[in-house]
């Protein structure tokens, strides 16, 4: 499914671009299923275990900017955990043992979808190696003005970054403190279709969507079988064997010399990195009416 060359830049670079991966039918399905739920959000007022919304939301205005584990709610996200060109992929970069972890699908509604700011997922759920990756799949054309994801290659051999203000977790690096030299952030675009790789500790963030579409962004988590969680570990065994996507299960996690932060005291805001990033101090990104929030 991947060249020799795209594992390598993978290792090196901590991303890759993969196109073509998924038909044009499945791409029409998952629109179409997604459509179905942002409409079912607008008798939503509040946050719900399925859905997340933008500030503004409406039954007029339906405003979804998180559809909370998409693979639980509806096959058509489901049937995409266990798709064999993505499992293709992932099993050229770990080996054939890969388990899945969870799903969300972010939207960023045209003219609107709120940024989100720069952190690295390793932040949010550390474990004994760092064979993890979230797969990005494009269910629309991902353009520079759209709000697609922007990354800084090779950071996830760097440091992991602290996530905290005001002494507990927010989910985000502080832009003014970091250190990071954001310039070499990289855009990642491509035709719908397309999947992006993305290693656990790469620095990532999004803006806001300026175009007059919308961007819709399935991400699914997985990790080499033998990476055990350091926090919340598997409390249903038969849960846990399930998540395996290929090969084999263990019972010897690997060990490998990896940085960790661990993200406690948790953030006071729960319920997605949106709500976790309300009480980051300074921010980066400027939502879709030029403000930094």
């Amino acid at each position: 499914m991947i060249s020799s060359l795209e594992t390598a830049r993978y290792r090196r670079e901590g991303f890759i671009v993969v196109p073509d991966v998924l038909s044009a039918a499945e791409i029409s399905e998952l629109r179409r299923v997604t459509d179905e739920f942002v409409e079912a959000s607008r008798k939503v007022t509040t946050h719900s275990d399925i859905f997340d919304l933008e500030p503004g939301h409406s039954a007029e205005r339906p405003r979804l900017r998180r559809i909370k584990t998409p693979s639980l709610h509806h096959p058509v996200y489901a049937a995409m955990v266990r798709h064999p060109n993505i499992v293709a992929v992932l099993t050229q970069l770990w080996g054939p043992d890969v388990r899945f972890d969870l799903s969300k699908l972010n939207l960023k509604a045209a003219g609107f979808g709120s940024p989100v700011e720069w952190h690295q997922d390793w932040a949010f759920y550390p474990h004994t190696n760092d064979d993890l990756a979230a797969v990005g799949i494009m269910i629309d054309d991902f353009t520079a003005d759209n709000g697609s994801m922007l990354v800084i290659p090779g950071s996830h051999t760097g440091p992991i970054h602290d996530h905290h203000a005001k002494g507990h977790f927010v989910g985000g690096i502080d832009p003014a403190t970091s250190g990071i030299d954001f310039s070499r952030a990289v855009m990642c675009t491509g035709k719908a279709g397309s999947i992006t790789v993305h290693h656990a500790r790469l620095i990532h963030g999004s803006s806001a969507n300026t175009s007059g579409k919308p961007r819709r962004f399935l991400l699914q988590q997985y990790r080499a079988a033998d990476a055990w969680p350091l926090i919340s570990p598997p409390t249903d065994w038969g849960k846990w064997e399930s998540l395996l996507v290929a090969g084999e299960e263990t019972m010897q996690p690997r060990m490998t010399a990896v940085p960790v932060r661990l993200p406690y005291p948790a953030a006071p805001n729960q319920g997605s990195i949106y709500e976790n990033q309300l009480d980051l101090q300074t921010r980066y990104f400027r939502d879709a009416e030029g403000a930094v929030r």
